[in-house]
């Protein structure tokens, strides 16, 4: 009878244990999904240091009025920054937003996924990019440093000019934490896009939605260099139509400069060009694919250390760093007269990083 009952027995906890093995395994695929639909919703916690300047404001409201931030620190030194994340907290967007001043800067980058960095002080007619460099270059380092303690997994995208010095220090700084990631470091050179995209499609008569100008090299005067033959959809230019255009989208800045009469730098302009490039960013890092924007970062396609070209993004920060493509006669001769100043920039700011 024993004999006989082994098998019956045998067959029953086999059954059993199919039955368990099939409910683990549809429930293992309903969490799955369910996580996959929960990742699918959640958004992004970043934070904007300099939040309340010129372009932190602006640039605070776009980001609070994203989709994709489900949480917006605003940090600066000024004691009004609570205020201004009240302020932005009235807005009916879902993100939440805080604000942080002071000692708080660690608290405020507590957890970020992206951080956006427009602090410093802005131009004055008669300043170049690099004036500001002394006062900023500390700025920047000490503001990478929190983020290498508090979010060194973020990507950050710096503002702060001069850029193509900045940028540098700022590897420097997340080097000596043992944290860099070049895939996760930006330049933002999106205003050079945009002022390209707009002047040219001005020009000729062109929607500026569908208008596309690819810029490269740097973020100060002639180091930006539009490519103005690829332009899509394509467009011919004489050769002072060419020469003005390039020297407008190159010293853009100083055009709002001047227009200011010292009453500050390009503001609004960048607070947008800087929120689309960060969105550019979350929408990668979220998974959309094909995202594809210029942007100043570790590079070998030149000899200069950081180069700003067409990048496609990922779920990491930098997928794939492409090359600028065919360039004519003229924008040959921009490139490589402007290749000295921007290697000696990005040498200024490791210099200066190492020795502070």
């Amino acid at each position: 009878v024993a004999r006989e009952l082994r098998p019956r027995a045998a067959h029953r906890i086999g059954v059993m244990l199919a039955s368990v093995a099939g409910n683990v395994t549809r429930n293992l695929r309903r969490n799955v999904a369910a996580s996959a639909a929960a990742d699918q919703r959640r958004g992004f916690k970043a934070a904007v240091l300099g939040a309340a300047g010129g372009i932190g404001q602006p640039l605070s409201l776009l980001m609070k009025l994203n989709p994709l931030v489900t949480e917006l620190s605003c940090y600066d030194v000024a004691p009004i920054t609570p205020g201004v994340a009240v302020d932005l907290s009235h807005c009916s967007s879902p993100a939440k937003c805080t604000g942080y001043s002071g000692d708080d800067l660690k608290k405020a980058l507590a957890g970020c996924n992206i951080v956006v960095i427009p602090a410093g002080v802005p131009r004055k007619p008669g300043m170049t990019r690099d004036d500001l460099f002394n006062t900023n270059a500390g700025i920047v380092k000490n503001l990478v440093a929190a983020c290498a303690v508090a979010c060194p997994d973020a990507a950050l995208l710096i503002i702060s000019n001069p850029v193509n010095s900045t940028v540098p220090i700022a590897a420097e700084v997340l080097k000596k934490a043992g944290v860099y990631n070049p895939k996760k470091l930006f330049g933002v050179t999106t205003l050079d896009v945009c002022r390209a995209r707009t002047f040219v499609a001005a020009a000729k008569g062109l929607d500026v939605n569908n208008t596309n100008v690819t810029v490269i090299g740097g973020h100060a005067g002639t180091t930006i260099v539009p490519l103005l033959s690829q332009v899509k959809p394509a467009a011919t230019f004489s050769d002072e139509e060419r020469d003005a255009l390039t020297q407008r989208i190159m010293f853009g800045g100083d055009e709002v400069v001047k227009a200011k009469a010292g009453g500050g730098s390009a503001t609004l302009s960048m607070a947008y060009a800087g929120a689309e490039f960060a969105d550019a960013v979350m929408r990668a890092m979220k998974g959309e694919k094909g995202v594809t924007e210029c942007t100043f970062v570790e590079s070998t396609i030149t000899e200069a250390p950081f180069f700003s070209s067409p990048v496609t993004l990922g779920k990491d920060g930098v997928e794939t760093i492409h090359g600028y493509g065919t360039v004519n006669d003229y924008e040959k001769k921009l490139i490589a007269d402007m290749m000295p100043d921007l290697v000696s920039q990005a040498k200024k700011g490791v210099e200066w990083a190492g020795a502070n």
